[in-house]
């Protein structure tokens, strides 16, 4: 289950919000972020799963690309930043 501030990661990726509870009255932008309203803020919560699977997926398939092209396993990966 999506937390207020999943759903806020998600909306506003850059940053420039508070929140300290999963409600949208907790909310606190900084200066010069455009807030969200109440219905996307409710909306979030639905749509957070399908987002973070698709963004999953794509991190996944962006690191075996780049193995690939490395021509290199993970194993060997993890030997290297070791």
């Amino acid at each position: 289950m999506a937390k207020g501030s999943d759903v806020l990661m998600m909306l506003i990726p850059n940053g420039g919000w508070v929140i300290t509870a999963d409600d949208f009255d907790s909310i606190i932008y900084d200066e010069g972020v455009l807030p969200i309203t109440k219905k996307q803020f409710d909306d979030g919560f639905a749509q957070f799963d399908l987002w973070k699977a698709e963004r999953d997926a794509t991190r996944v398939q962006a690191k075996a690309d780049l193995l690939d092209r490395l021509g290199i396993t993970e194993e060997q990966a993890k030997l290297l930043l070791s």
